[in-house]
């Protein structure tokens, strides 16, 4: 069975970090993009970084350039999103998704296997 669990969310004042784990099971990570996706009440879900799945390329939004760092560790079967300097406008449900390609974007509708959500607060 496919699954991607996410962890490592929080509440973090600004200027805070945190690191977020997309664990995969049911499949080998090797061989998929990876992306990183938020949704914030009354928004729309919007693509905040994504990670290649044969040389590790990376993408990220303008919004999170920068601060931002996806990472892959696939003997872990992981993917990271290292967090720094966070605001309060990253304050979102934040999403991995997986896709059986090389590289998927950051459109939402390229991935097929997503993870149930981890929620980011940033406020003080």
């Amino acid at each position: 069975q496919v699954q991607l669990v996410e962890s490592g969310g929080g509440l973090v004042q600004p200027g805070g970090s945190l690191r977020l784990s997309c664990a995969a099971s049911g499949f080998t990570l090797d061989y998929y993009a990876i992306g990183w996706f938020r949704q914030a009440p009354g928004k729309e879900r919007e693509g905040v970084s994504c990670i290649s799945s044969s040389d590790g390329s990376t993408y990220y939004a303008d919004s999170v350039k920068g601060r931002f760092t996806i990472s892959r560790d696939n003997a872990k079967n992981t993917v990271y999103l290292q967090m720094n300097s966070l605001k309060p406008e990253d304050t979102a449900v934040y999403y991995c998704a997986a896709d059986p390609t090389v590289v998927a974007g950051l459109h939402s509708s390229s991935y097929d296997y997503w993870g149930q959500g981890t929620q980011v607060t940033v406020s003080s």
